[in-house]
């Protein structure tokens, strides 16, 4: 859960990202979550350091690669999600290394 009693300054905004690949890697699309004190409904989100568009959902599901933040208004922005594509395209045949996380 989250702590009310933050220090002053402490930011508690926090942006999730779905499927939570590190680093954030763009397939087809993902969804971003913020998670911060506030009530629903009032999320405002960044892209690129600018407000993107009319959302105020405290989720949204992106297709494009930038930066992303989401600010809250009690608990602030949320640090910079980077989302990038792929390095390359897989092909079949092609040795790759799978990482599990539970």
């Amino acid at each position: 859960g989250w702590c009310p009693l933050s220090p002053t300054g402490a930011q508690t905004t926090q942006l999730l990202v779905e499927p939570p690949w590190r680093p954030a890697v763009l397939w087809d699309r993902v969804t971003l979550t913020c998670q911060g004190l506030g009530t629903t409904g009032a999320t405002s989100w960044y892209k690129d350091g600018q407000r993107w568009g009319q959302q105020v959902h405290n989720h949204i599901t992106v297709t494009e690669r930038g930066t992303y933040m989401c600010d809250r208004p009690r608990s602030g922005l949320s640090p910079a999600l980077r989302l990038q594509v792929p390095a390359g395209v897989l092909l079949e045949g092609d040795m790759v290394t799978l990482r599990c996380r539970a």
